[in-house]
């Protein structure tokens, strides 16, 4: 794990540095392992998660595409206001939409209930208009570059 020397939590620049937009398959544990932790901060106290850490873990996730993580970025989006507006909707996609949400439907679980419902909403909003992966992965290595 990664820390800041000087305030013992993880830092999103190095974890950045280290791995990347697009984590090696051995990283992915670390990364999950990271967002649960500071899920769990926001959870408890509104601003103690870092959120911007937490959109970071989110986007490896979302470009490693592993339908098992599509619950992981729903609970750390939905773990306080900060964090619902910092991790964009599309990042519960990294499978892509319709896989998304063929595994979200496949689950009998309230929070993948709502996760779809979100979707719906959204994209009868135009969220997802003209939305790829690939596009979306393009935008965040623009934004991080």
């Amino acid at each position: 794990m990664i820390h800041n020397e000087e305030a013992g939590r993880v830092d999103e620049e190095r974890s950045l540095r280290r791995y990347g937009l697009h984590p090696a398959t051995a990283d992915l544990d670390e990364i999950r392992r990271l967002l649960l932790a500071q899920a769990g901060l926001e959870r408890r106290a509104q601003g103690d998660g870092d959120t911007e850490l937490m959109r970071l873990c989110c986007v490896q996730l979302f470009n490693a595409g592993n339908p098992e993580d599509v619950l992981r970025v729903w609970h750390a989006k939905t773990s306080g206001m900060d964090a619902d507006c910092s991790i964009d909707v599309q990042l519960l996609c990294g499978p892509g939409l319709a896989r998304t949400r063929a595994h979200l439907s496949s689950l009998d679980s309230p929070e993948a209930e709502a996760a779809l419902r979100r979707l719906d909403r959204c994209e009868a909003a135009g969220d997802f208009r003209g939305f790829s992966v690939a596009a979306q992965s393009a935008r965040y290595a623009a934004y991080y570059a």
